[in-house]
C-alpha cells in the first residue's frame, strides 16, 4: 500500500510524515505516473472541498483512477450539509452532552486529527465523529443554548494547526496507518485488497458462529485479503475497505442495510448487495415474485386487515402466518384453530399493514441449497426441532431449541430441489442466498430465499470443509479485481484441515 498526502502547496506543509509522500494536488490530477499508480490510500489534507475546488476533484479523481480518498465525495458531500450534521448531532447528543457539560462557555470548538483530540477526555467524541466524516484533520464547532448542539464540521487547513499541535498530528497519522504495516509485517504478506467482515458478537441467532467467522478470515487471508472484523460502530469507515461481507442478519430497517447501501455508494463489492437485501427480507415481495414466474410454493396469500376474514375459505386450516421481515423462526406463528388466527393476526398486524398466509405442510425437514452468482455451493437438510414444527423452538423457559442438521454432497441431492433453488435465487440476483424447500410426494415447493444465510462451522461446510470458505471469498476477490480492472494471482491451496 503507497501513501500519498496530497496538499495545496508542499514548500508550506509544516507536517513531515516519513512513511508517506508528499505531492501537490496540481502535481497529482495532471502527472500520469499518479493516475497510473495502483493499491493507493491518498490522504486529501487540501484547504479547501469547495464544490469544483481543487481539493474537490482531488478526491473525486482519486475515486475514479480506484484510489482510496480520505475524504470521499460522499463525505465531503457531508460535511457542507447542515441537516446531516443535525442528524450527527441527535445520534452522538448523549456523548455530546456528557463531554461538555463542565465547560462554562457558550461555545467549544474541538480538533480532531485522525480520530483524535489532545485532551484525552475528548477521545471517545472524536472518534464518533471521525467515524462519521472520514477526514483527516476536522474541526467540530458547537454552541450551547438549553443544551450542547453540533453548529458545523469542517477539514482544518494545515496553517490553522497550532504549532505545539504538530507533533501530536504526525504521531496520530503515523499510528493510524502503521497498525496495517505492523499486521502485514508480523504475516510476511502484502495486502491486495482490503475487506471488512460486518458481524455482531452480541447476535442471539447470527449467520456465522466465531469458528465460521474465524475460517472466513482465514480464508480471506489466503486469497491476498488484509481483513479486519467490524461493527455498526464502523459505519463511516466503510471507504478504507474494498469489499463488505455482512455476516449479521440483515432487515431493511435496520444498520445492515444501511452498511450494504453506503458500502455500494462507495464502489465497494458488496454481499449482501442492498437490492438483494430488499427482496430476500420481504415475504410479500418473495410471494409476488414466486407466484409470477410460475414458481411452485406453498398456497399464499397477502394478507391486509380488509381481506383477512377469507384465509380459512382460501389456505385453510391450520394455516401459517408470518411477518414480512421475519427470520429465524421469530415473527413466524401457526394457527390451529379459528380463535388462535384471529389472535396471531391481531399482533402480527401491530407491526405491519400486510401479512402472509401460507399453507401449513408438515414435513420431517426442510431443504436448503446454499448457492452464490447462480451456482450451488451446498445442500442441507435442516429437521425440525424434536416434537415442533419448526426448525427452531422458542421455549417458555426463553432457552432455544433446534433440530440437526444434515449436509450432502450436491450430487446426492434431488435434482429438482437444486434446479427449483437456483430458478428462486435467480430471481433475485447474483448474490449469496439460502433457498428453503419442502419435498412432498415428489413436488417441491420454494419456501422463501434468504440473503445471508447460515454458514456454521460444523454444518454447513460439512462437505466441502475450509473450501467453502475460500469459493466465498474467491468470488468477492473476483469481483473486486473486475470491479477495479486489475488481475492477480491468487493462491487457491487451501486452509490447514
Amino acid at each position: 500500500m503507497k501513501y500519498l498526502f496530497v496538499v495545496n502547496n508542499p514548500r508550506n506543509w509544516p507536517l513531515q510524515i516519513p512513511e508517506g509522500e508528499i505531492v501537490s494536488a496540481k502535481l497529482y490530477l495532471s502527472d500520469s505516473r499518479y493516475s497510473n499508480l495502483k493499491n493507493v490510500r491518498l490522504f486529501n489534507l487540501c484547504r479547501s472541498y469547495r464544490y469544483q475546488s481543487i481539493g474537490y476533484y482531488v478526491s473525486l479523481l482519486a475515486m475514479a483512477r480506484g484510489h482510496k480518498p480520505m475524504p470521499n465525495v460522499l463525505t465531503i458531500q457531508d460535511l457542507k450539509s447542515s441537516s446531516m450534521v443535525r442528524y450527527v448531532s441527535d445520534e452522538l447528543d448523549a456523548m455530546i452532552q456528557k463531554n461538555l457539560k463542565p465547560i462554562q462557555s457558550s461555545r467549544f470548538t474541538l480538533s480532531i486529527y485522525f480520530g483524535r483530540n489532545l485532551a484525552k477526555r475528548y477521545d471517545k467524541l472524536s472518534q464518533q465523529l471521525f467515524m462519521q466524516f472520514q477526514a483527516p484533520l476536522l474541526r467540530a464547532h458547537f454552541v450551547k443554548s438549553e443544551k450542547w448542539n453540533l453548529q458545523s464540521i469542517g477539514p482544518i487547513a494545515a496553517s490553522d494547526i497550532p504549532e505545539d499541535h504538530r507533533p501530536f498530528v504526525v504521531e496520530k497519522a503515523r499510528e493510524y496507518f502503521n497498525r496495517r504495516h505492523s499486521y502485514f509485517a508480523k504475516k510476511g504478506n502484502s495486502s491486495r485488497f482490503d475487506l471488512a467482515i460486518l458481524a455482531n458478537p452480541e447476535e442471539q441467532f447470527p449467520p456465522s458462529d466465531e469458528r465460521a467467522l474465524q475460517k472466513f478470515t482465514k480464508a480471506a487471508e489466503s486469497v491476498g485479503f488484509y481483513v479486519e472484523r467490524i461493527t455498526w460502530k464502523d459505519y463511516g469507515r466503510l471507504a478504507e475497505f474494498d469489499g463488505l461481507f455482512i455476516r449479521e442478519t440483515t432487515n431493511v430497517n435496520h444498520h445492515t442495510y444501511r452498511f450494504s447501501r453506503k458500502a455500494a455508494a462507495e464502489g465497494l463489492v458488496v454481499i449482501d448487495d442492498p437490492e438483494s437485501i430488499l427482496r430476500c427480507t420481504n415475504k410479500v415481495y418473495l410471494a409476488e415474485l414466486l407466484e409470477r414466474n410460475k414458481i411452485a410454493a406453498p398456497k399464499t396469500m397477502i394478507v391486509s386487515e380488509e381481506n383477512a376474514e377469507r384465509i380459512q375459505q382460501e389456505i385453510g386450516m391450520p394455516c401459517i402466518l408470518k411477518q414480512p421481515d421475519s427470520s429465524f423462526s421469530q415473527g413466524v406463528v401457526k394457527a390451529d384453530t379459528a380463535e388462535e388466527l384471529q389472535e396471531a393476526l391481531r399482533k402480527l398486524f401491530s407491526t405491519s399493514d400486510l401479512l402472509i398466509a401460507q399453507e401449513f405442510i408438515p414435513t420431517e425437514f426442510d431443504w436448503r441449497v446454499g448457492i452464490l452468482n447462480g451456482k450451488p455451493l451446498y445442500v442441507c437438510k435442516y429437521f425440525m426441532a424434536r416434537k415442533h414444527w419448526q426448525i427452531y423452538e422458542q421455549a417458555k423457559s426463553g432457552r432455544t431449541y433446534a433440530g440437526r442438521a444434515e449436509t450432502l454432497k450436491l450430487e446426492d441431492a434431488p435434482d429438482p430441489v437444486v434446479t427449483t433453488a437456483l430458478k428462486a435465487a435467480n430471481l433475485i440476483g447474483d448474490g449469496f442466498y439460502g433457498v428453503d424447500l419442502k419435498q412432498v410426494n415428489g413436488k417441491v415447493y420454494v419456501i422463501e430465499v434468504n440473503d445471508n444465510p447460515s454458514i456454521d462451522a460444523g454444518i454447513e461446510d460439512e462437505i466441502l470443509k475450509d473450501e467453502l470458505y475460500t469459493c466465498i471469498m474467491r468470488e468477492i476477490l473476483g469481483r473486486i479485481e473486475k470491479k477495479k480492472g486489475v488481475s492477480t494471482q491468487v493462491s487457491t491451496a487451501k486452509s490447514d484441515k
